[in-house]
């Protein structure tokens, strides 16, 4: 990975962390594009992404910083009251706000949590960055939110959100961890079900994602610091900086747009990327990518060129060395089949 590599990545997340499109499906799709995931494993990829968000994480925390403040004092004051046996007076009602607010984004965040750290090995395999999950996902989501924009009544303001509907809005978060399915769109979508407007939708959404994403890119980047060399480190600052400003300007679109328009032009958008992938994946377009960016290279000791089961050759020997040599060609005969399992084949110079 290159410099240029990092402002793209960083690009992609600022841009599609917050506007409901999914940011790790098209992280994934770019990497695939980009030739990384022949330079990088699936855990470093996980890890680069996950830390990569902190920098939106920045930018929802800059944005929403009186909420925060405001969220902070009051859950504090609002307790204290409640230990100190003390009944909300009328002027305690900015407080009683805040601190329900609080707790509705302690229970939404609670299913991410618990089911995050139970399947992390599952997020950071191969299934998750498998194509067809992607662009099945994003079409399953986009029929959802169009469902969702329809049928909820977008009246309620997040002051009237209970504790039952945080709860919904939290399962609904745990579907982000399957690629193409998005964050925000998954909560701006259970959000709308519980009949919150669009922009209080917006905002709930990206005042939940502040511990998900926190807790994600902080756990992380300890595991970041293993895997990651120091030229990969550079880069992953130069992407994290770069999605906090990217992000900071999608928050700030985002949030005006849906005070006057529906969530119309994401659901046309993600119909048409997920059948664009969909046919991608299909027609084995970005594994033929994917493969032939390792031709003409030289490599040392073992080393790994991908094919994903999806690319429909049978796992015979004939399909084997019909791969090798659709890959480089007899002038790199001195390249020698290793060994094979159902991800992967290892060349040896």
């Amino acid at each position: 990975m290159n410099i240029l590599h990092a402002i793209i990545l960083g690009i992609i997340q600022g841009l599609t962390e917050f506007i409901p499109i999914s940011s790790s499906g098209h992280l994934i799709v770019a990497e695939k594009i980009m030739g990384l995931d022949n330079l990088m494993t699936p855990q470093q990829i996980t890890a680069f992404v996950a830390v990569m968000q902190l920098g939106t994480l920045v930018a929802v925390i800059i944005y929403f910083i009186n909420d925060i403040v405001s969220i902070t004092l009051g859950f504090i004051n609002g307790n204290l009251m409640i230990l100190q046996e003390r009944g909300y007076g009328a002027r305690d009602t900015a407080a009683r706000k805040a601190s329900r607010l609080g707790w509705n984004i302690i229970i939404g965040t609670l299913p991410i949590a618990i089911v995050g750290l139970l399947a992390k090995k599952v997020i950071e395999g191969e299934l998750t960055k498998n194509l067809f999950v992607i662009s099945i996902s994003m079409i399953v989501w986009a029929v959802l939110m169009w469902l969702a924009d329809h049928v909820g009544h977008r009246r309620r303001e997040i002051e009237h959100l209970g504790s039952g509907a945080s709860l919904f809005i939290g399962i609904a978060q745990v579907f982000a961890l399957i690629p193409g399915s998005s964050r925000s769109g998954t909560t701006i979508t259970g959000a709308l079900f519980t009949g919150l407007s669009r922009e209080a939708s917006a905002r709930f959404s990206f005042l939940l994602s502040i511990p998900a994403i926190g807790a994600s890119g902080l756990l992380e980047l300890r595991e970041a610091l293993h895997l990651l060399d120091g030229t990969s480190m550079v880069n992953l600052m130069v992407a994290t900086i770069v999605s906090a400003v990217v992000g900071y300007l999608s928050i700030a679109f985002l949030m005006n747009y849906l005070r006057r328009h529906s969530t119309g032009i994401f659901v046309l958008y993600r119909l048409i990327v997920g059948g664009i992938f969909l046919y991608m994946a299909y027609r084995q377009i970005i594994f033929k990518v994917k493969l032939e960016s390792g031709r003409g290279q030289r490599y040392t000791g073992k080393i790994c060129v991908r094919i994903i089961k999806q690319s429909g050759y049978s796992y015979h020997q004939k399909s084997f060395f019909l791969l090798s040599t659709f890959c480089f060609g007899d002038q790199y005969s001195d390249f020698q089949l290793l060994t094979f399992n159902s991800n992967y084949f290892f060349l040896k110079e």
